[in-house]
């Protein structure tokens, strides 16, 4: 093979590797010069010039190219398109495949998924802001609540120990907010006076108890004690090295040599490796309680321990923790604790030992409920941070505050309200916020608290509901106590479980008349006494739908034979 052949040679491997080919130039037959045609797709011969070919736009057609056909190709043989005598190179056979093969639908459907219902312009703002978790720079209409904590926590930024507080008021009045604002202003009015104040926030509704609580608070002031002696330790190093160097660097401290900066480390490096976390289980609960008691007293401060509903905590485990933490500041050298308890109950501190509520009902804060009024300045407050411009119609913060002062002026669900309004807002696609989506935004808010209701009940109570359910869904009105026993008893034996008695299954209709699931009227039937009169006050579709969620109920069969045979013989 001459020269001119083994450059050209040379030029068309480039060529294929510049292309994509995989590599199998063996199996390509070799080039001859610029003459030399290979069969292409169509069959056709194809010239390949010493530079790789030229594609002439003139008779390019990337309609016509079959990107199938010439993707199965360089699959299989691995074979170049680099160039052909139909003018099309290898960028425009990619081009076609990109454009061709399966893209069009996919992409434009994955694309169009998300980008219809951004298309609108945005209604939120900052939606956090109608979160309950939100604690905003002002409390309106909770001025005076404020500078009552605030005037007993004051105490704290003179280095003694402030009184307990108990804080009481309805859900949604409040009262977490508040506290969690003071607390905040307290620690960052410490930090600039440089007072060592702390505040540790627990919500017993989830660390229910006395181990859990304590667990906790130990963990958090030993993580602190930690982070305060790795600051105290670089500290340390730093002076020991300049000391070396320059023994005047101890001049104005309180160590008169290397040797007893290096003592003082060697102390902070011990007291570090003593502390040992807590874990969540498998302590006795004296050695977990220990523990706290030691973390919390390493070194002088000021601790205001806030136990958000206090009342769960009290009901799971007694009065113990409150009482062992009352009582802390009569042993304790270095540091002092203070308690603060919010609880809904404004009754449960006649559950506590004397000596517990003495010490611990020290000062009482009460949070009335919000009026309408009120409520709507809240609203309005927070619609400010939360919505773009004039996202809501004039008459959608007076409707969420009246729905909100139906439901015992609780702030927290006219927030809600106006956060779920606004997002069906967005799903509608509209451009704002009116009063039908409030009264949408009421209904979704009042069915998921029924779920949630309903889901979290008591297997029993689950089914003298269903068989109330049933009932209805079988045309029977004005459902008696005794209907529902007999449904009841028929739904025991079909998922195996024990059959309660008449009175209880009648105790248990109350339970579902207060939490608003049931109706339940007591009618006198004259000579023939009295009766409860059942009708459900929920959706029956939706609560049967949630009551069939659950595992052990899931099993229940077709129960209609059972109704439709009491039914025919009552007949």
């Amino acid at each position: 093979m001459n020269g001119d052949d083994t450059d050209q040679d040379t030029t068309l491997d480039s060529q294929r590797f510049v292309d994509g080919a995989d590599g199998d130039d063996e199996q390509l037959p070799p080039s001859a010069g610029a003459e030399e045609t290979t069969a292409g797709r169509d069959g056709e011969q194809r010239s390949a010039d010493g530079d790789g070919g030229s594609a002439d736009p003139e008779t390019t057609d990337a309609e016509s190219v079959d990107a199938s056909a010439v993707r199965g190709e360089v699959d299989s043989a691995g074979v170049d398109f680099g160039s052909g005598d139909d003018g099309v190179d290898s960028s425009v056979l990619d081009d076609v495949m990109l454009d061709d093969v399966g893209s069009e639908d996919t992409e434009e459907a994955s694309q169009g998924l998300f980008d219809d219902l951004l298309a609108g312009d945005p209604i939120f703002e900052n939606k956090e802001v109608l979160r309950p978790s939100y604690t905003p720079r002002k409390l309106p209409h909770r001025e005076e609540q404020i500078n009552n904590m605030a005037t007993i926590l004051v105490t704290a930024l003179r280095g003694d120990s402030p009184s307990n507080i108990l804080i009481y008021g309805k859900t949604g009045t409040g009262k977490t907010a508040s506290a969690k604002f003071v607390s905040t202003e307290l620690e960052s009015t410490s930090q600039k006076y440089e007072v060592p104040c702390e505040v540790e926030y627990i919500n017993c509704e989830v660390t229910d108890t006395q181990y859990r609580v304590l667990a906790q608070l130990a963990n958090k002031f030993i993580e602190k004690n930690e982070a305060v002696i790795d600051e105290e330790l670089d500290d340390l190093e730093g002076l020991r090295e300049r000391a070396r160097d320059d023994p005047a660097a101890l001049a104005d401290t309180e160590y008169d040599s290397v040797a007893a900066v290096e003592d003082r480390i060697e102390q902070l490096e011990a007291d570090r490796e003593s502390f040992e976390q807590v874990p969540m289980t498998g302590w006795p609960t004296d050695r977990v309680y220990s523990t706290f008691f030691d973390a919390v007293d390493y070194h002088e401060r000021v601790v205001v321990i806030m136990l958000d509903e206090i009342d769960k905590l009290v009901e799971k485990s007694g009065d113990d923790t409150l009482y062992n933490l009352s009582r802390m500041n009569s042993e304790l050298e270095r540091s002092r604790v203070s308690i603060m308890g919010i609880s809904n109950d404004l009754k449960f501190t006649d559950f506590l030992d004397p000596r517990v509520k003495s010490s611990l009902g020290e000062e009482e804060i009460v949070f009335p409920p919000y009026d309408a009024n009120q409520l709507r300045d809240i609203l309005e407050h927070r619609a400010e941070v939360a919505f773009e411009g004039d996202a809501l119609t004039d008459d959608v913060i007076p409707l969420c505050a009246a729905f909100a002062a139906q439901e015992h002026g609780d702030a927290r669900r006219a927030l809600d309200l106006l956060r779920t309004a606004g997002e069906l807002a967005e799903r509608d696609q509209t451009d704002d916020v009116d009063e039908d989506h409030v009264r949408k935004a009421q209904e979704k808010i009042e069915l998921d608290r029924v779920v949630e209701v309903v889901r979290t009940l008591p297997t029993q109570s689950k089914l003298v509901l269903f068989a109330i359910i049933m009932l209805e869904s079988n045309g029977v009105h004005n459902i008696n106590t005794g209907e529902v026993y007999n449904v009841y008893q028929r739904l025991c034996e079909e998922i195996d479980v024990d059959t309660l008695t008449q009175r209880r299954v009648t105790d248990l209709i109350s339970e579902l008349d207060m939490l608003g699931i049931v109706n339940a009227v007591v009618v006198s039937k004259g000579r023939y006494g009295r009766t409860k009169e059942i009708s459900l006050s929920v959706p029956i579709d939706e609560t049967e739908a949630v009551l069939l969620s659950d595992s052990r109920l899931s099993d229940i069969e077709d129960t209609q034979p059972f109704v439709q045979t009491r039914f025919d013989n009552e007949n």
